[in-house]
């Protein structure tokens, strides 16, 4: 009997990531509003497909025009988009940019995440899952995301974080954080920015917060400091990387690309310094081509490669 040819769900994809997709509304003062696919899990999985790994996005998408538009930007880019059959109106957010280009949000978003459900895909095979943002926190999906991260992690998978923090959606306080530090506590790698930290724990310095945070259980705690590039602690120490120099456009998506190229950098290999030391460099300069153009646009293969040797080469002549 000749050898079928297996099924779109039971293809193996290196990376499973949980959570939601938002149409971002870029709002410019004086400019035309343009709508963008986003949410911070769905710019990392668009991330990691631009990279060329292959990744599927178990997400909640609406059968309506922003939800259209945001599943042709995944899968133009080779991501496997997966939902829970749940009927939604697809999540939108209002990002408005100042005169520096950085963004605030105004949300529409609910999360609802039932992947146990009868209407749920049979979930591909990954070596690596991540779960982002809303998804961890906001209720009734939240819980659900998480059972299923700890089922993955479970089962052999690596597993990735980020909490990105959006205040207007964390509902009550005590209970959001201990959900981050749940997601935490699952996880073997976990970013997190200088400002997601001090909104958690006000007052605490971020290296603090990183390493209360390391005590849990992770390997190793990216932390992001925008211009100020980022930094990592891990069982071995402490390590640092400057941000690249670039003209910043706007920040949209600058975090979600960051993630994405640590993880391309990261997949199958132990998180020792050596290696998270090579991911910040490789995610800082992803960052910085984000930021020097409009949108949640991160970079592809060849982009980050033309990045990084450009760095290379100021890096020798400044020597």
């Amino acid at each position: 009997m000749p050898e079928q040819t297996p099924a779109p769900t039971d293809r193996p994809v290196e990376f499973l990531v949980v959570g939601e997709c938002v149409a971002d509304i870029v709002r410019t003062p004086g400019e035309a509003d343009r709508p963008y696919a986003g949410g911070s899990p769905a710019n990392v999985a668009y991330g990691l497909a631009r990279l060329g790994r292959p990744i599927a996005l178990l997400t909640q998408l609406g059968d309506d025009p922003m939800g259209r538009l945001v599943r042709r930007h995944l899968e133009g880019a080779g991501a496997r988009v997966l939902t829970d059959g749940q009927p939604v109106a697809t999540p939108t957010a209002i990002v408005s940019l100042d005169g520096r280009g950085h963004a605030s949000y105004e949300f529409a978003v609910a999360w609802s995440l039932d992947p146990d459900g009868p209407t749920a895909p049979v979930l591909p095979s990954a070596r690596h899952v991540h779960l982002g943002s809303i998804a961890s926190v906001m209720e009734p999906g939240a819980s659900a995301a998480r059972r299923l991260l700890r089922a993955l992690r479970e089962s052999g998978a690596t597993v990735s974080y980020d909490p990105n923090v959006r205040p207007a959606l964390f509902g009550e306080r005590k209970a959001g954080i201990a959900a981050v530090e749940e997601c935490v506590a699952l996880s073997h790698l976990v970013k997190a920015s200088d400002e997601d930290l001090e909104w958690l724990y006000p007052g605490v310095p971020a290296a603090e917060a990183a390493a209360r945070w390391l005590a849990l259980g992770p390997r190793a705690v990216i932390v992001t400091r925008g211009g100020d590039g980022a930094f990592a602690v891990t069982a071995e120490g402490s390590l640092h990387a400057d941000a690249v120099p670039t003209t910043v456009v706007d920040t949209v998506g600058a975090g979600d690309s960051f993630m994405s190229a640590a993880l391309d950098a990261l997949a199958g290999r132990e998180l020792d310094g050596a290696a998270v030391e090579s991911a910040l460099r490789r995610a800082v300069a992803a960052a910085a081509v984000t930021v020097s153009r409009a949108g949640a646009n991160p970079p592809t293969a060849a982009e980050l490669a033309a990045e990084l040797a450009a760095e290379r080469a100021s890096t020798a002549s400044r020597s």
